[in-house]
């Protein structure tokens, strides 16, 4: 049973009455437990278009600890495909939790090399890929394709109250680039980077069809690149746990409500805020 509209929560807290700003969370991760934060929205067209086009495969791609890989395996389970994950790195056993949970729903499991996954988007590697798996839909790293966009896009239509900024985490820039398409003229987005390197503006410029204006991306709390962690952001997932009783992803959010608190001062007194739990 999926939960949409995700529910919209409110944050008490000292530090944002202070700045005058209030502050709501959208909270994808509660979609459905086999779709880990935004992942349906940004699987939604895509399970759509390969089912008008006819294919039994998808076909996609990540890390070792891809939450996308997840998600892609569990619509192979409930839809059902059979499911195929291009995984970056070697294989190791045992598995971890998330790649095992992928395998549980079913996904058969490649892993190429470093050099080899940055030829992910190549023609001649994705037709070899089309020819060994007999002809999968293809869905890019992270959903990130015009499909994903289209499904990030709808959860700005789920906000039922007035608000000026919605903030969200960058990783392959679908979700920055599908929310800037449907704010009000008055409206704006901030993403906050993820992974240290200047590419993301480029990557959600060639995400939208018809490129805006009403977004940024903070790269200034990325704790050193993806995955990384310091004992300054552990302490912060902990007090605001304690705080609100969300435990906040080290990889995303956690870093974007990070950044979020530490420059208050971004953000005029009177600003409503909403942040995407994903």
């Amino acid at each position: 049973m999926f939960r949409l509209p995700s529910p919209l929560r409110p944050v008490d807290d000292e530090r944002l009455t202070a700045a005058g700003i209030r502050m709501f969370l959208k909270r994808d991760d509660l979609i459905h437990p086999d779709f880990p934060g935004n992942k349906w929205r940004k699987l939604k067209y895509n399970i759509e278009a390969a089912q008008r086009a006819g294919h039994t495969t998808l076909l996609t791609f990540g890390g070792a600890f891809s939450n996308h890989l997840l998600a892609t395996a569990a619509a192979g389970h409930h839809f059902p495909f059979t499911t195929v994950g291009i995984v970056r790195g070697e294989h190791r056993d045992p598995l971890n939790p998330v790649l095992a949970a992928a395998v549980r729903h079913g996904m058969r499991l490649e892993y190429v090399d470093r050099s080899r996954y940055r030829q992910r988007s190549d023609k001649v590697f994705l037709e070899h890929l089309s020819e060994k798996y007999g002809n999968p839909y293809l869905i890019p790293e992270g959903g990130a394709n015009e499909q994903g966009v289209r499904g990030c896009a709808e959860l700005v239509d789920e906000i039922g109250i007035p608000f000026d900024i919605l903030s969200c985490s960058v990783g392959t820039g679908a979700t920055l680039a599908g929310v800037a398409t449907r704010l009000s003229p008055t409206q704006r987005a901030i993403g906050y980077a993820a992974l240290k390197g200047d590419f993301l503006r480029r990557d959600v410029e060639c995400l939208q069809k018809t490129p805006t204006t009403n977004w940024e991306i903070d790269t200034s709390h990325h704790f050193g690149g993806y995955a990384k962690r310091t004992r300054t952001l552990d302490v912060f997932i902990e007090d605001f746990r304690d705080r609100h009783g969300v435990t906040l992803n080290r990889v995303y959010e956690a870093k974007m409500m990070y950044g979020i608190f530490a420059d208050l001062s971004r953000f005029t007194p009177g600003t409503t805020v909403v942040v995407l739990i994903a």
